[in-house]
Order: structure tokens, then sequence, then C-alpha cells
């Protein structure tokens, strides 16, 4: 069971304790909030992204649940609006954070905005980040990972800090549809946006661009397909790293000092792959793709490499019939000297 889900399961359980927090008589519903504070010329720094709001789990509370003092009368009555404490439905996730290095350091509104945050499967990698880059100058991180990570820029790229710097688990490869841009350096992770995906799928949602048969899944065929269309040409699938189960256990952890800990040989590694698609809302939807994909370099995800995970079927063939062919003349010529031997005997030159 993912974090998202298990935190709408909590908040759920919680709502008859958030009921009994004696809402102001009439409290307005959340369409009536937004009707001022989705206008920032309104609200100013109240402003709250209607759109993004809707889709998130918090929606389906309501602002009452977390604002119970807001009243019909609102704002004319004076009272300064309550604000409920995170805790009173995440105690099991405040509780680990309180214990980790970051629990002194940061609150959680410090890191998550209540009125946009979302599961871990609806955001991408490189908005995992956001945060961590707020207080941690990306370029000081660079230069201290560099002193003991080779390409520290690359794998910060491509990797969520969450990856390295929790308890997190069962590590999937997720991939995510990026524009080629002139310039671009190779480690560049930020991956297209809904509109200029839009743009390239014309009338058809933008899963369409990889997933043909729209079934929700991806095959190795579709990718073959994508890839044969798109290599060279706008998109290409930037892969990375993500925790399948999140913690807020925050902390430096001697595994990541090891290379083996991600780059891991073996056919079971990073197995678990997705392709993440933005959404109209600014969230992410992840669609499963065939297992296999990372594996096939050549043909089902040939802009991602994962030196020690990756391997390409193909290239392996031809590399063992390269070995075998190279091995046929000495070989075979020394067991036919070997073979012949008795009949060369008394054949040598004579004096």
């Amino acid at each position: 069971m993912g974090i998202h889900t298990r935190s709408v399961m909590t908040i759920l359980l919680m709502l008859p304790a958030l009921a009994m927090q004696s809402p102001a008589a009439g409290a307005m519903e959340s369409a009536d909030c937004l009707g001022c504070h989705g206008d920032s010329s309104a609200v100013g720094a109240e402003y709250v992204v209607g759109a993004a709001f809707d889709s998130t789990a918090h929606a389906e509370l309501g602002c009452a649940a977390c604002h119970p003092s807001v009243g019909s009368s609102h704002p004319d009555d004076g009272l300064l609006p309550e604000k409920t404490h995170c805790q009173n439905c995440h105690d099991d996730i405040q509780a680990e954070y309180a214990a980790s290095m970051h629990g002194e350091n940061a609150a959680c509104n410090d890191c998550h905005n209540p009125h946009n945050s979302r599961g871990s499967e609806e955001v991408s990698g490189y908005d995992m980040n956001r945060p961590c880059v707020a207080c941690h100058d990306g370029s000081e991180m660079a230069g201290s990972h560099g002193q003991w990570l080779p390409q520290a820029d690359l794998h910060l790229g491509a990797l969520p800090c969450i990856t390295c710097h929790t308890g997190s688990q069962e590590y999937v490869i997720t991939f995510y549809l990026r524009k080629k841009r002139t310039g671009d350096a190779v480690g560049s992770f930020l991956p297209a946006g809904y509109e200029e995906l839009s743009v390239l799928a014309r009338d058809s949602s933008v899963q369409r661009l990889i997933d043909g048969d729209g079934d929700d899944r991806i095959s190795l065929e579709e990718l073959y397909v994508f890839n044969r269309q798109n290599n060279g040409g706008e998109l290409i699938l930037q892969g990375m790293m993500t925790p399948a189960t999140l913690t807020h256990s925050y902390e430096i952890l001697e595994s990541r000092w090891d290379c083996s800990f991600c780059h891991a040989s073996g056919p079971k590694a990073m197995q678990t792959s997705f392709v993440a698609f933005p959404e109209k809302d600014g969230s992410f939807r992840r669609m499963a793709v065939e297992k296999g994909a990372v594996l096939d370099a050549l043909y089902g995800t040939p802009d991602f490499y994962m030196l020690g995970a990756t391997r390409s079927r193909a290239m392996n063939i031809a590399g063992l019939v390269i070995l075998a062919g190279g091995l046929v003349l000495p070989v075979g010529h020394g067991s036919l000297r070997f073979l012949t031997r008795n009949n060369r005997k008394g054949k040598g030159p004579q004096s």
C-alpha cells in the first residue's frame, strides 16, 4: 500500500474527530472559499490554485475540515481562521519525521503546500527535489557530493534526494517524456509539460503518444514504435530511480555510499518501470511498462542507461558471437594440429 493511499485512509478515519472540532455555524463549502481564494488579486498570498487543489486528497475533505472556525460571515466577522495541524491526520508520519535529522529544521509546510500536496505517484522526481533545493543550493550539493561521487551533477539530476537520504524502499524506474532542446546538458531532467505534449498529441490524450492501443499499459512493442518515431526527433524518455514506498526518515545512510546499492547487476535489478504522463492539473499519472524495458537499452529505452542494471539482449548476443568467432581460429587450429600429430611424425625437414 503506497503512502498516498495510507494517508487518504488515515484522513478518512479522522473525519469524525475533525467534525467534533465545533465548526462555525453555516460553514462555507469549498466552492465558496475558492470564490475569493481562487482570485490572486483578491487575497494575495492566500491564493489557492483551484484546479490544483481539486485534484488533491485534501479536496475530498473540504476546506472546513482543516479550517473549522470559518463560517458564512467570514471575513467580516474579523475572526482569525483556525488551521488544523498536519499531525492530526498524519501522526505516524509526523513521529517519523520528528525523529529524523530534519525534524528540528523544517515544518511540514516548509516542504508541502497543503493546497496542492499529492501522493508520490502523482508528482515527478524533478518536483520531489524542489523543496530540497529551496534550502540546499544545487551547485553546493554537486560540489560536496563530487568529493566522493563520480559525475555528481548527473546523479543529483537523475535521483530524487529521498532515494538516498531516507529509508525508502522498493525502487522503480520512472520514465518522463522530455523534449530535446538545443543546448540541453546530458543531465537535464526537466520533464515536458502537459501543454507542450498536447500540441504533439493533437486530438488525442498525451498518454496515446506511447500507449497506442489505449489499454493503460505500455508494451515493449509500443516502446519500439515510439522510439522509431521519435529517436532523433522531438521526444525522448528520461529515466529516474524513484522509491515506490516513501518514508520521512531523513538521514545519511552508509549503504548509499556503496555503488552497488543502485548499480546492482542481474536481471531482477530495477525491473519494475513506469512512464509518468503530465496531467492538465499539474499532477502526473503513472502507467505500468511491460517488464524488460529497462534491460532492453537498444530498443526499449535507448536514452536510458544505468551501469550494472541495464542489459541489451541484442548486444549480449552480438558480443558472444564476436567472442566465439575470435576463439574459432586459434582453438580450431590447435585442435587440428593435435588430431593430426601422428600423421606429421617423421615428415619434418631432412638434413
